[in-house]
This record gives structure tokens, sequence and C-alpha cells, in this order.
């Protein structure tokens, strides 16, 4: 896999020594603003990125690369993935996948049309543990109640209160916790047990945003209860609660990084086996294989699913008047 980056922020900075180390993915150009060039230089230099382009037209249309990650400003997603489409480029893109279903849906039919790759990072989908969670869900009976709690203090928080409008805390750029962290919890939910019958959002709202909140999933025959918050710090991680056995979730549902089982036979179980080192490493093997090998099956599975997680963040958005408007078109200059 021939992989662009669009943009370089803190998750580019993290991941880049990460593909360092795969053979499967070779990192050829990086596209940055104007204003952070010399960023993507020093990325560049580091790593030994061949091209590096301020202008995400001429990095579509001139860069050695197949792959687009896009990692840019939430709210910016949707325009940045629909143009590398246009450019028979796959895509993988960060999380949430974009601000609405109805933007996924364009995008589906684009990577139809083409015959291309499009993907969501959603890292804790892809590691071995939560792979094995999903094998391992038959031995709990019927499962009744799924928690999750993904909260951890933002380092923006105190700015946010400070009375600074930050994307990461502006709902029309995509902030907040619900898109943020809840996204992750709704994704391990919905990989496990499918789509909910009804979605209700109770938001912890300070200067028209969601520092926090509380999101039931009901599936009538099991209710889930996802927890995210932005504003405190929590104990991170999940629990699966069936008629014959416990699973418990050791960290926050981006990782995974381990769990234990118990049933209700005496059977108990304590499982580690993610094999890379870094959260972003099994997602990347897998986007590589998807592309290089045309295993698009999978890929599709994994499109489906993270266009029901659209559809729930929309249902919870509505439920819970955090917007006024459901979509909005953003503006964006290539």
């Amino acid at each position: 896999m021939k992989l662009g980056i669009a943009g370089t922020g803190k998750v580019v900075e993290q991941f880049l020594p990460v593909l360092a180390e795969l053979p499967e993915v070779q990192v050829t150009a990086i596209n940055s603003t104007p204003k952070s060039v010399d960023k993507a230089i020093a990325f560049q230099k580091q790593y030994g990125i061949d091209q590096v382009y301020s202008d995400y037209t001429q990095f579509l249309t001139e860069a050695d690369i197949d792959t687009v990650y896009v990692a840019v400003i939430n709210n910016l997603h949707f325009p940045f993935a629909k143009e590398a489409l246009l450019h028979g480029k796959h895509v993988i893109c960060e999380k949430p996948f974009t601000m609405s279903q109805k933007e996924l849906i364009e995008l589906e039919r684009l990577s139809i049309d083409y015959d291309l790759v499009l993907a969501e990072a959603v890292t804790g989908q892809f590691v071995e543990n939560y792979g094995k969670i999903r094998e391992l869900l038959q031995l709990l009976g019927d499962i009744k109640l799924i928690e999750c709690n993904f909260s951890k203090y933002s380092s923006k928080y105190d700015s946010f209160t400070a009375g600074n409008v930050l994307p990461a805390f502006d709902i029309k750029n995509g902030g907040g916790a619900l898109m943020d962290l809840n996204s992750s919890n709704i994704h391990f939910v919905v990989g496990l047990i499918g789509k909910p019958k009804k979605v209700t959002y109770y938001p912890n709202i300070e200067n028209a945003i969601d520092t926090s909140g509380v999101l039931i999933m009901d599936y009538g025959y099991t209710k889930a209860v996802c927890m995210a918050s932005k504003d405190s710090t929590g104990e991170n991680g999940a629990t699966i609660q069936g008629t014959k056995g416990t699973i418990r979730v050791n960290s926050a549902t981006n990782r995974v990084t381990s769990f234990d089982i118990w049933t209700n036979d005496g059977y108990r179980d304590h499982f580690e086996l993610n094999t890379c080192e870094h959260k972003m490493g099994a997602e990347f093997k897998i986007f590589a294989n998807w592309i290089d090998h045309e295993d698009t099956m999978y890929a599709e599975e994994h499109l489906a699913q993270s266009l029901t997680v659209m559809e729930i963040l929309d249902m919870a958005i509505a439920d819970s008047n955090l917007i006024e408007e459901p979509f909005w078109e953003p503006k964006l200059t290539f």
C-alpha cells in the first residue's frame, strides 16, 4: 500500500513511527496546510517520505500513492475523502467517519462506482482481543447488558471553559464527547450485536457542546449503556453480561488491551492477544491486506458497520437536540 497522508496533526505524529515498522505500508507523500509545511517537511526528513505538498488537489494528482489517510479536522473528513475517491484513491479516514450518515452514504456510492476501498480507522475494531471477544460471545448466553466507559479529562478542557472556541469542543467541527469518544464505544457494541431498535442520548452540555454524556441503545432483549467524557476521568473499560457469563474489557474500547471472561459453569480465562504494541498497528496491517489483495468482502462489512454507527450518531444528536440542523455543507477550497 502506497499511502499519502492528508494532515499533520497529533494522530499523524503518533502513527508515523508505527508505519515505519510495517513493511506492508509505504508512506510516499504527505499533504499539509501552507502554515504547517514546516511540520510536514520535518516528518519527511524523519521518516523518509518522498514528497511534501501544501495543495490537496496537486497531492492527489501528482503523488505516487494509491491510498489516502484522511487526518484533518472532523468536519472536513467528507470533502477530503470525496475528493480522494474522485481521484481514484482508496480512502482510510479517522473517526468519526463523517458528520452524518447522509455524507457517508454519498462516499459509499463513490467507492462502489470507482471500485475503491473506503474504511474508517476505528482502532479497537481490528485488534486481536476484539476478534476473540466476538468468538467467545456465544459462551455468555443471552446478552442482557453491555456497559462501556471511555472518559479522559481533555487537555483542552480548561481552555474551553475559559471561553476559547476550540475544534475539539465545537459541534460544527465534529467535536464533543459523542463524536470524539463515544463513537468508539458505539462501534464496540455494534460490532458485537448489531443495530439497536432505539437510541437515547443524555448529554452534559456546556457552551453548546456535549462535554460528556450517556448514550443508551435499546435492542429489546439487550440494553447497552455507553458513557464518554472529556470533562472528567473515569475507569475506562467495558462489561458484557449474559445469562451464562461475563466478559470484562480492561481498557477503553479504542484499545481493548486485555479482557477477562468467567462463566456460570466455572470457566475463567484472561486474554492479552494483541500482537502490535501500538493500537494503530493492527488496523494498518488489515487495511493494507484489503487494498493490496483486493479483499473487499471484509472492507464492505466494516463499511456497513460504519454506516450503522453514523446512523446511531445522527439519532443521538437528533434525540438530544444537540444541534438545530442535522446536516450542513462544509466549505473547502482545494
